[in-house]
């Protein structure tokens, strides 16, 4: 077998594989010799086929599977006797033409094909010795545990019916059809709809003119949909509503006591006040964790600095970019509206996907020469948790993971990740800092970021384009009006 390198330009490799027809020969004539014995041929007792017959009958056969074989195997056997790591599956060339092919099979002609792929460059780690990263920590006061709980007994707090005109805070069970130019749209009608005034669930402007109604009122609203609405076709519309009003209700007393405590399914109020603030340091330690990877990926990006895969850059890049598209798409927005081009924003994106991929090879190296592995149990407990993010959905989402090439692999991956963060966080100097609340969930996008981050277009486009999470947003969506989008107002 000759191997011969016909393309090394940089990271690209071109190999050219040859094997004469005398070596297919000899290994067609070895796997004959191993199956002689076993077929059963009319006309002939058990082992006494002749080899020419059996040639005859099932050489090209076998000849076939032998080249699949060697497709299968030979690739990655070459690049381990070279040293080298494909970024990608490396492609394959071999011959088209079927006379060729025919020649080939008949052990009458060389089996040649080609290899290109590119190699993962070599990667030499560097002392983190230097990276500063500062910690932000948010001491959780009495006060921000009472005013979660306040929230979540509001959320379940009752209402009893009241006679006449509802007011602010006030539930309001009614009928409602929307209308734009007089037509009824989708998702604009419902009925026995709860609403409490001055929750902000619906769209700006229709909470307000429900104020004063009393049960058994008929009344039309006249709105305007916010010009980002996700609904294309209502954003910035002008819509009526027709609403039938069927019941107000006024809310209970709400007090932070244990007979809340039992009513929510705990014990008493200070273990309640304790699952809050457990779940309250979470969420904070969520955002401290994600501002203190950012401060340290910023600081690599800056240490290493090499040529990338192509064909994984290019495929990052798609991934950003059809989530680019698919958010300028719902808001009904352009790249105009943004104050950029789509020439400039495509440059831009390119350079990110460019530094996620050169800082994914990063820690890939940093996990690998650590040792750091992902065990079976950690696989388990991530797929149980995409698991409960769609409930109903279990088995559709269990076939995806085991019958999906590389499904497995975007579930290890961001643990792997997270694993070296903590190992380089153990290693480089922490500062912590303890913070208030609104400074820790201050938007820091315009600080440590890289030119690649402020790339437009930028507010809810970029943020998600330069989110850790890779998956791609497949949760049910909501009825389009008169609804605000769900996201709106939550916390990042």
């Amino acid at each position: 077998m000759q191997v011969i390198e016909t393309l090394a330009e940089g990271l690209k490799r071109e190999i050219k594989v040859v094997i004469p027809a005398k070596e297919m020969e000899q290994r067609m004539n070895e796997r004959l010799a191993e199956v002689k014995d076993k077929v059963r041929i009319n006309g002939f007792r058990p082992g006494k086929v002749p080899t020419s017959h059996v040639k005859k009958m099932y050489g090209k056969s076998i000849m076939a599977e032998l080249v699949n074989e060697i497709i299968r195997d030979k690739p990655s056997a070459i690049l381990s006797e070279r040293g080298e790591k494909s970024a990608t599956q490396p492609e394959i060339v071999m011959t088209e033409d079927e006379k060729e092919a025919e020649k080939i099979l008949s052990a009458q002609a060389d089996l040649e094909f080609t290899l290109s792929y590119e190699i993962i460059p070599a990667i030499e780690l560097k002392s983190v010795d230097g990276i500063k990263v500062t910690r932000e920590v948010v001491e959780v006061s009495e006060d921000e545990i009472n005013e979660q709980i306040l929230k979540i007994a509001e959320s379940a707090r009752t209402f009893e019916t009241k006679k006449g005109k509802a007011a602010e805070g006030d539930r309001v069970t009614m009928d409602y059809l929307g209308k734009v130019d007089g037509v009824a749209f989708d998702g604009g009608k419902d009925e026995d709809a709860e609403l409490v005034i001055g929750s902000n669930r619906f769209i700006p402007g229709f909470e307000d003119q429900l104020v004063g109604l009393k049960a058994g009122d008929e009344k039309v609203i006249t709105v305007t949909f916010p010009t980002e609405y996700p609904a294309a076709n209502l954003a910035g519309k002008e819509a009526t509503f027709d609403i039938t009003v069927k019941e107000v209700a006024a809310p209970a007393a709400v007090e932070i006591n244990d007979e809340l405590a039992t009513k929510l399914g705990v014990e008493s109020v200070d273990k309640l006040k304790e699952i809050v603030r457990g779940q309250i340091e979470s969420q904070f330690g969520n955002v401290t964790r994600q501002k203190v990877k950012r401060q340290i990926l910023d600081q690599l990006d800056a240490l290493y600095k090499f040529e990338s895969p192509s064909k994984l850059v290019d495929a990052e890049f798609d991934n950003i970019w059809r989530q680019i598209n698919t958010d300028l798409a719902q808001s009904g927005k352009t790249f105009a509206d943004e104050d950029t081009t789509e020439e400039a924003a495509r440059e831009e994106y390119r350079a990110l996907a460019e530094r996620r991929v050169r800082l994914g090879l990063v820690l890939s190296e940093i996990g690998e020469k650590a040792g750091i592995e992902v065990t079976e149990e950690e696989m388990q407990r991530s797929l149980f948790a995409q698991l409960q993010q769609f409930p109903g959905q279990e088995k559709q989402i269990l076939d995806f993971f085991r019958n999906t090439p590389g499904a497995a692999a975007s579930l290890r991956a961001p643990i792997f990740e997270e694993k070296v963060i903590d190992k380089l966080l153990a290693e480089v100097s922490v500062t912590d800092k303890t913070v208030s609340k609104e400074e820790l969930l201050a938007d820091d996008a315009e600080e440590g970021e890289t030119s690649a981050k402020k790339a437009a277009p930028k507010k809810k486009a970029a943020a998600k384009a330069d989110d850790a999470a890779e998956g791609e947003d497949s949760a049910p969506k909501k009825k389009a009006a008169p609804k605000k989008k769900a996201a709106e107002g939550d916390a990042e």
